[in-house]
């Protein structure tokens, strides 16, 4: 028997549920195949530098799939729609007779590979699918009435009772029998997709760079549970890009975990458990897309806030955008994901909250925004964390709890080091002044400094906010 292997975002050869099965019952070698969808990729909002990591990452793939005696073949067509007919005629032309794919949650994704399988039992092809992107599978969990959870914490505790058993990585898969077949270049870009910032200095690809980046914080994460909320300390993984393409997978970084707390979920490290919430919060999302595919439809997760007045103010949206609002904080975090193409998780909660809240702006319009500009991004975890800072979603934030920019800026970047180095225009002003609006506005003044007025007056927002939260959600 010979087998197609079909790569999406799981671009790795070790702990590959796929491939390792893949690998291990074919008789007559292996064959890889990724499909690139722009047209796709362009309706799903995936940005330029997460395109760019893709094809960075496999090229690497494609080396040490060759050194296992796997071709990696690249086709093209425009959308998943298209893809099972590519991904067919693949199979045949190469006399595979199986096929093997980690499963992907998304409704489109998942209309995509349904497709798939009833053309592969057409043509007695056998398929293989195996739960690869998350730890737990999402209908492994579901409440005593069998039904999808909606609230994180009772949902954890039946993670934790799971994690364990599901957590065990496959290892690498063995070398094959030479199936004589040539792998195909990979593409120096994509159509539709600008290259210009790809970011590769900050994330090479690879499974080794993604192995390195796991043993280095490995070494610090007992720190984690402290320093993950400062942004201008390194005191996150720096993995989430790496998770997002696949180039790691969240078993290798629960086994870390696990490793540092001694292989018990409760107790012992804390950073290293909270570290675990983080990954269990991965699952969760993943969770809530599959039982409550509406997320994935820019729709709510409560259907009553469908209803919330939002504003339309272009000036404001841009503002926000290009980090001229007038709030250092906000400001330092927009720039920051337009320049990195990453944000901070702190503050991806506060500048959504802002958009949300005090700008009062659609959370849809700050969610499509985020997609186009991350290089980690994922639809369930961006939507998630999107529906949580906007109240709209499962386990959210109560409505009437506002983050004040200020209060965060001054409790996690209390000597605005941060701040400085996203606003150079700020660095003269003192690091208590950034911290207090009437002292900031005074400052400004003082020094002449061009930054901008406030885009909206935070106490005037909240309010706004308030009264239009109380009865729509």
């Amino acid at each position: 028997m010979r087998t197609l292997i079909w790569f999406r975002r799981d671009l790795r050869i070790i702990d590959n549920s796929a491939l390792f099965n893949a690998a291990k019952h074919s008789s007559d070698g292996v064959v890889a195949l990724f499909v690139i969808t722009p047209l796709q990729w362009k309706q799903h909002d995936d940005a330029d530098c997460k395109v760019s990591f893709w094809i960075e990452n496999l090229r690497s793939l494609s080396a040490s799939l060759a050194r296992l005696n796997i071709p990696l073949l690249i086709k093209t067509c425009d959308t998943f729609g298209e893809a099972p007919a590519v991904v067919l005629k693949t199979a045949k032309k190469h006399r595979c007779s199986a096929l093997s794919f980690n499963r992907e949650y998304e409704v489109n994704e998942l209309d995509r590979d349904s497709e798939m399988v009833r053309l592969c039992r057409a043509n007695d092809i056998v398929v293989q699918q195996f739960h690869d992107r998350v730890i737990v599978p999402p209908k492994e969990i579901e409440t005593k009435q069998g039904k999808f959870y909606s609230v994180f914490t009772p949902y954890r505790k039946v993670w934790n009772t799971k994690a364990i058993e599901y957590s065990q990585p496959v290892g690498k898969p063995s070398k094959q029998p030479d199936v004589g077949v040539k792998p195909s270049p990979i593409p120096k870009s994509v159509a539709g997709f600008d290259f210009t910032n790809d970011f590769r200095d900050c994330y090479p690809a690879g499974e080794a760079e993604a192995a390195k980046r796991l043993k280095h914080f490995a070494s610090k994460i007992s720190d984690y549970d402290q320093a993950r909320d400062i942004p201008s300390l390194e005191g996150t993984s720096e993995l989430s890009a790496y998770l997002a393409a696949g180039v790691i997978s969240p078993r290798q970084c629960m086994a870390a975990a696990l490793k540092a707390k001694g292989g018990e979920i409760d107790g012992g490290n804390q950073g290293a458990t909270i570290w675990i919430s983080e990954l269990t919060w991965r699952d969760f999302y993943a969770h809530v897309m599959v039982g409550f595919p509406r997320v994935s439809k820019h729709k709510p997760f409560k259907l009553k806030t469908e209803s919330i007045p939002w504003r339309d103010s272009e000036s404001d949206l841009m503002a926000w955008k290009t980090g001229q609002t007038g709030y250092p904080i906000v400001d330092a975090g927009m720039r920051q994901l337009n320049q990195t193409g990453w944000m901070h998780n702190r503050l991806r909660m506060v500048t959504a909250m802002f958009l949300t809240k005090n700008l009062l702006i659609d959370w849809r319009l700050g969610e499509k925004y985020f997609m186009e500009n991350l290089i980690d991004g994922d639809l369930a975890a961006n939507n998630g964390g999107w529906q949580w800072s906007a109240s709209t979603g499962t386990d959210a934030v109560p409505y009437f709890r506002i983050f004040n920019p200020f209060s965060q800026s001054k409790r996690f970047d209390p000597d605005g080091e941060f701040i400085k180095q996203m606003c150079p225009e700020l660095e003269s002003v003192p690091a208590k002044s950034l911290h207090d609006p009437k002292k900031l506005s005074n400052a400004i003044e003082e020094l002449g400094i061009e930054y901008p007025d406030f885009v909206v007056e935070y106490s005037a927002g909240r309010q706004r906010a308030l009264d239009a939260f109380k009865t729509n959600a």
